[in-house]
């Protein structure tokens, strides 16, 4: 969950090819699954608890107008984590971002109910999202965008391997990090 009380800033941190991946299995209880039409609304709900949004209709239209334009590309890189009631409780995308031309594998929207937090399911769900963006991209560096106040996440993904972007636009915030971590 986001750390509202931290200054914000914007971060970006890099996986470079060939690092060593950490595997990490779900608890009992838990399972993977893909994106299928009509589970946009889980996704919002997901990320409104997390407070990336105010409310789950703002999620719904933003996921509408970003990636359900891609739906056949949303269904390969979405995954999401169930519970045994099948509610969808964590969510990762393997997506990417253009540089001019060029095309950079980008991790988003990676998120845990606060409620299923601490038990191990984020660490099973970066572990799992970086060999979905590996399968799709092949082995080669991938970036996670996120921000100050998710500094509890940024240590999960160094877990995972991802390092500060040392040519952030944002150098504040690696410094204003490096404090918490």
């Amino acid at each position: 969950m986001l750390d509202k009380s931290i200054e914000f800033f914007k971060i970006i941190l890099k996986r470079e090819k060939g690092k060593e991946l950490k595997d990490e299995t779900l608890p009992e209880g838990f399972r993977f699954v893909k994106f299928k039409k009509g589970d946009e609304k889980a996704w919002a709900e997901i990320e409104k608890s997390v407070l990336e949004f105010e409310n789950t209709k703002d999620g719904e239209e933003y996921f509408k107008n970003k990636y359900l334009p891609y739906i056949d590309e949303l269904e390969r890189r979405t995954i999401f984590i169930e519970n045994n009631n099948g509610e969808k409780i964590a969510t990762f995308t393997a997506w990417w971002r253009y540089t001019g031309e060029r095309r950079h594998p980008f991790m988003e929207w990676v998120a845990v109910k606060p409620e299923y937090q601490g038990k191990g399911l984020g660490k099973a769900l970066i572990s799992e999202g970086v060999k979905l963006m590996i399968a799709i991209e092949g082995d080669c560096d991938m970036y996670i965008p996120t921000q100050t106040l998710s500094y509890k996440a940024i240590r999960l993904y160094r877990w995972a391997g991802f390092e500060f972007e040392t040519e952030e636009k944002f150098p504040e915030g690696i410094k204003v990090i490096k404090n918490l971590l």
